[in-house]
């Protein structure tokens, strides 16, 4: 099997932020593959902007999309629901033509401060996603605590959730090669 791409879109443009350091160990445990981390500081959606055309940086991202066999979305959970540079994101990629996302694997994923692990995030992130009909895993992952749960080196330290996390990725490189397959 020649060389998978998986895109990284992290709901946080913090460069240490927790979910970019889940995204990446992810990543990892997804096993041989070009990472791409997509840029999601993008402009607020606009209509006027859009009839202007679409900006370069949507029309990247969604491309990104497009040519990943896999993508990992993570998000924050930022007052009860996701953040709203990964919202305004997929709004964006959703006016770009053809849409990038039917049957393209997809893992959703975040890291929170409380117990649940950005458990409502998620499931808002996945209604979000839902209209664009992706291959969406339903093994879901939610680090809580999060800040507790990487060393200094951004590794994850409880083998219970590296455990878990590794079969989220195993899982989401078997729907690739099933792809690959049909």
């Amino acid at each position: 099997m020649s060389e998978l791409t998986l895109l990284g879109l992290c709901g946080s443009l913090r460069a240490a932020s927790l979910n970019r350091k889940l995204m990446l160990a992810a990543a990892d445990r997804f096993g041989p593959a070009q990472l791409v981390e997509g840029d999601l500081n993008l402009p607020l959606y606009n209509g006027d902007l859009e009839d202007q055309g679409m900006p370069a940086s949507v029309q990247r991202l969604s491309d990104q999309i497009r040519v990943a066999d896999a993508v990992v979305v993570v998000t924050p959970e930022y007052n009860k629901g996701l953040s709203g540079v990964l919202k305004n994101a997929l709004d964006w990629v959703s006016r770009t033509k053809p849409g990038p996302w039917p049957d393209k694997p997809v893992a959703v994923m975040s890291a929170a401060a409380g117990r649940a692990g950005g458990e409502r995030a998620q499931l808002m992130l996945r209604s979000c996603l839902s209209p664009f009909r992706p291959r969406l895993l339903s093994h879901e992952f939610h680090l809580g605590a999060a800040a507790n749960e990487f060393d200094a080196e951004g590794n994850l330290t409880s083998e219970r959730y590296d455990a878990s996390l590794t079969t989220q990725m195993q899982a989401l490189r078997n729907e690739v090669v099933l792809l690959r397959k049909s």
